[in-house]
């Protein structure tokens, strides 16, 4: 669609698509339909972020990308938490919840459609080979999966997670965005560990630690409210950084410049495969067995991803630490955004050596 039409008109096309699709939600309540839509909106959401990254990509400079990245994901971070309180501008069995993100996607497009700035030029898109990322980093592969399994989950049912556990529409509220402010706080510091650290060990060691913090939501989940929301922010932290360590140990594994970004759209690929299959098997058995069920299920996932981290430290041939790269905290949008990070761009500018080729 973007090499066809253009950016501009991308954007307004996706944004029109989102924009309707949410409104279809509270016009057409059944499973059938609401799936549907999901992959709608889906679609709609990841294009529209395309769009934005590569307009980003394309208009900042070589020595401002570094900030602007980092800007970025502040301002995507602190919208993913603040949006979580839109729960409380109305009846969330009514249309009115529904009509606030349209208006939200529709109001999207005014600075896109009023800019005088030429855009950028379309995207080249490989293709990617999945196989060759699960030869060259099996755990960073299955850490994309289970991320994506764990995320997609959180996502799709935290909310009614917390509802069933009897939080108040401000305590859904609350429970969801300290999840994402964990996540936004304490990727920093994980990664400062990863660049110390064996990037397995840490992969492994996190892992582990999620899962042992989602059996604690399980213990809490109707002791306080306090302690829910502080293992929620400690859950989020470490959730997050799953995806964040396995791109970066993915790209430990690489050796020429081109192979960062076809690599990391193939980890996007595996994760969207994962947050596809999390909540299509989480919600049946939350309503089988009740809303202790997600915590657990998501503890088990962890577990195995720990466990498997666990035999690759065995088995593997350990990474010096000399060779491998930076850690950049993330969130996951698209491949796009990649170009954007300051290392990524100075290797292909500079032609740095083996060894810095890398986050």
């Amino acid at each position: 669609l973007i090499r066809r039409v253009g950016h501009i008109r991308s954007f307004a096309a996706l944004a029109a698509i989102g924009s309707a699709s949410v409104l279809c939600y509270g016009l057409m309540v059944h499973p059938l339909v609401w799936a549907a839509l999901r992959v709608i909106t889906g679609i709609a959401v990841v294009g529209v972020y395309t769009v934005v990254e590569s307009w980003l990509n394309e208009q900042s400079s070589h020595h401002a990308r570094g900030r602007i990245f980092a800007i970025y994901m502040m301002v995507t971070l602190a919208s993913l938490a603040a949006g979580q309180y839109l729960i409380l501008t109305g009846d969330t069995g009514a249309l009115t919840l529904f009509a606030v993100a349209s208006m939200l996607f529709t109001l999207g497009l005014v600075p896109i459609a009023a800019t005088r700035i030429h855009a950028p030029q379309p995207l080249a898109t490989p293709p990617v080979r999945l196989t060759r990322l699960f030869w060259l980093a099996p755990l960073a592969a299955g850490g994309a999966f289970i991320a994506g399994i764990v995320s997609g989950a959180f996502w799709s049912l935290g909310a009614v997670f917390a509802q069933r556990v009897g939080l108040s529409e401000e305590s859904i509220a609350l429970f969801m965005s300290a999840t994402i402010i964990g996540g936004a706080l304490l990727q920093w510091p994980i990664g400062r560990l990863s660049d110390h650290y064996s990037r397995r060990f840490m992969l492994t060691l996190v892992s582990f630690a999620a899962a042992l913090v989602a059996l604690l939501v399980l213990r809490v989940m109707y002791a306080s409210l306090a302690a829910l929301t502080a293992c929620a922010f400690l859950y989020g932290g470490l959730m997050f950084s799953i995806y964040s360590l396995s791109v970066a140990h993915m790209n430990d594994r690489l050796s020429a410049p081109g192979d960062v970004l076809d690599a990391t759209r193939g980890l996007l690929l595996i994760f969207g495969m994962g947050s596809i299959a999390g909540p299509a098997i989480g919600g049946p058995l939350m309503d089988g067995f009740g809303p202790g069920t997600l915590p657990a299920y998501s503890a088990t996932v962890l577990g195995l991803l720990g466990l498997f981290g666990s035999l690759r430290l065995i088995w593997a041939v350990p990474i010096p630490l000399i060779e491998q790269g930076r850690f950049v905290p993330m969130v996951r949008t698209t491949p796009v955004v990649l170009k954007m990070l300051p290392r990524t761009d100075t290797q292909t500018e500079l032609d740095l050596p083996s060894s810095s080729k890398h986050l």
